[in-house]
């Protein structure tokens, strides 16, 4: 018997296939996505990997994240702070907390970062060309690279931008650092 959930990923995953008006070969090459896979996912016969997810997501331009909040049902208005996911790398030190997540009928998104003293992290390319970012650091220190500028914020300063290419967030050795991050979907 096919979840729910499957069921409602296979719908959306279709919807956002015709709406851009591609064939399923279109998707496979946009994706890496084989044909196949791609028929069995739409019907729902198979439930997709977190790779294969991904791809489909960065082949549509959004997030992950995003495409998982446009199968959601709606959207909770006041989310408390047991409610909110907390995502922590061990390798680069960042932990993120979903303040205000992504839902398919809100353009924005709301997370509480935190890296540890003398931590780095890159992000090579975006998940979503072009997406609107504003990093609000709270606390501490953080250098932020982007696309061959740097940029020093303190507690208190804020950084926009739209994403293009390489991001790169720097602690000092003696501090960490403390950030909200919006994510705004056009």
């Amino acid at each position: 018997m096919k979840s729910d959930l499957t069921v409602r990923l296979a719908g959306r995953l279709s919807a956002l296939r015709a709406a851009r008006g591609w064939t399923l070969d279109q998707l496979a090459a946009a994706s890496g996505v084989s044909r196949a896979a791609l028929s069995r996912l739409e019907n729902a016969e198979v439930s997709p990997s977190a790779d294969v997810l991904s791809r489909l997501a960065a082949a549509h331009e959004m997030s992950l994240s995003r495409l998982f909040a446009m199968i959601e049902d709606g959207f909770s208005a006041h989310v408390t702070r047991e409610e909110q996911a907390v995502w922590r790398d061990g390798e680069t030190g960042l932990a993120k907390r979903f303040v205000s997540p992504a839902a398919s009928a809100l353009a924005g998104e709301v997370v509480e970062c935190k890296m540890t003293p003398n931590s780095e992290m890159v992000q090579e390319s975006p998940e979503v060309v072009g997406q609107e970012h504003h990093i609000v650091l709270l606390s501490g220190y953080l250098h932020v690279s982007l696309d061959g500028s740097g940029y020093n914020l303190g507690a208190g300063d804020s950084l926009r931008y739209r994403e293009h290419g390489e991001v790169r967030l720097v602690t000092d050795r003696g501090q960490g650092a403390k950030f909200m991050l919006v994510s705004v979907t056009s």
